[in-house]
């Protein structure tokens, strides 16, 4: 990866001839999309545009509206993106698109996100979540064979301060509408706590901090996460059988803020969310959505963690390998 001076301008160009349409969780995600370094940061879009950007159409074969260089566009499947303009659209008094007109056929709006007034999409459990959370604390973690490093578990925000915290399962605003964790911290596995410092460094040089929801995750979460989530969903838990990432302390979900305002940016789906526009290269949204994605993306790649294809917030540290499954609580750790 170049100095952060090209990180920077990172952009996304997205390929509109060949967008490739996941057509279920986990299944056939998009391919990665062009990133262009030299390309400056895009503008925010025309305020008449962003209530217009979504999904239309049945959940089976949607309609994707983007943005892209101040103009919308639709795609569907894996054909082309075609134009579209303002008046091709229904809306109501605020601006927000109800209807799109394309191609001879109308399409309602559909809801993917979290509704207007809430932060988190939420799962229905299929239990009472605190019900599960007490069984699975009594239960231990697969058995594991071979040589693992010793665990080092370090805190985000003694290894760089400037790292904000938004630790979700420390509260109820998270998928399942429940606390998991008895404090909210977030840890990684050394070697990764310094590369998301790293990380953090860089982007300061564009103006942005990095925004954490979560980093090492006791296994009796990821078994609570798995038995409480019902079957259709489980796409986004992780199987406990395994492990996870998150349980070796290799894992980071995180965002960007600005450094100036402290704010978090807008990325094409809000955290957790159990749709598409989760994906890691979903084409829809606007340009500056996507190129914050890549920015955020560009930064973590270059110190070693890879994109989840279904989760453009989560990575993996290349070492996870190295470490075994921990179930310690938060509490435990010094």
């Amino acid at each position: 990866m170049k100095p952060f001076a090209r990180l920077a301008a990172t952009a996304v160009c997205v390929c509109f001839s060949a967008v490739v349409l996941a057509q279920s969780p986990r299944i056939d995600p998009w391919p990665r999309e062009t990133e262009a370094p030299d390309a400056p940061k895009p503008p925010p879009p025309a305020r008449q545009l962003v209530g217009l950007v979504g999904a239309y159409g049945p959940k089976s074969d949607p309609l994707y509206v983007l943005e892209h260089d101040g103009k919308l566009f639709a795609v569907r499947g894996r054909g082309a993106a075609q134009p579209l303009t303002v008046g091709d659209f229904k809306r109501d008094a605020r601006g927000p698109g109800l209807a799109l007109t394309f191609g001879g056929a109308t399409y309602p709006r559909l809801q993917l996100g979290p509704a207007a007034g809430t932060a988190q999409l939420r799962v229905m459990p299929l239990r009472p979540v605190g019900t599960v959370l007490a069984e699975s604390a009594t239960q231990q973690p697969p058995a594991e064979s071979g040589t693992f490093r010793p665990p080092d578990l370090v805190e985000l925000v003694k290894a760089d301060p400037s790292i904000k915290l938004d630790i979700r399962y420390a509260t109820t605003n998270n998928f399942l509408g429940a606390a998991f964790y008895s404090h909210a911290r977030a840890f990684l596995q050394r070697p990764a706590a310094e590369a998301v410092a790293r990380a953090s460094a860089a982007l300061h040089k564009g103006g942005y901090g990095l925004l954490v929801h979560d980093g090492y995750r006791p296994w009796y979460v990821t078994k609570a996460f798995w038995d409480a989530t019902p079957d259709h969903e489980k796409w986004l838990v992780a199987n406990p059988a395994l492990g996870s990432k998150h349980n070796r302390g290799c894992a980071v979900d995180l965002t960007l803020y600005q450094l100036a305002t402290g704010t978090v940016v807008e990325m094409p789906s809000t955290y957790d969310e159990s749709t598409q526009r989760a994906y890691a290269f979903y084409p829809g949204g606007t340009d500056l959505q996507r190129w914050h994605r890549a920015l955020l993306r560009c930064a973590m790649e270059a110190e070693g963690f890879t994109v989840n294809p279904t989760e453009w917030w989560h990575f993996d540290y290349k070492d996870w390998k190295d470490y075994a499954i921990e179930n310690v609580r938060f509490e435990q750790i010094k």
